[in-house]
């Protein structure tokens, strides 16, 4: 995990189907789609509200809920798997 960034874990429960596909397109560029409605994201603080505030556009806060789970990094050594990875951070190099 880098310095910049913690991991979030992203649940949502979105009733209606469209909104539920915008909110999943949202999160697939934020993080890594590990379950049905979870999202794993390594996230600055500035893409957590960039984030944040995208998905407050694209629910019905009367129908729909999304949560962020705030991991450190003693809780992301702790991650146990059953047949796939731990979270790990992506990272992209420029050359």
């Amino acid at each position: 995990m880098s310095a910049k960034t913690m991991l979030y874990v992203i649940a949502y429960d979105i009733r209606n189907d469209k909104r539920r596909t915008k909110i999943h397109k949202a999160l697939c560029g934020a993080g890594e789609w590990t379950q049905y409605s979870l999202f794993e994201c390594f996230l600055t603080d500035r893409e957590l509200v960039y984030l944040k505030a995208k998905l407050d556009k694209l629910i019905d806060p009367t129908e729909d809920s999304v949560r962020f789970y705030r991991m450190c990094a003693a809780c992301i050594d702790a991650v146990e798997t059953v047949g796939s990875k731990p979270p790990e951070e992506k990272h992209s190099y420029i050359l």
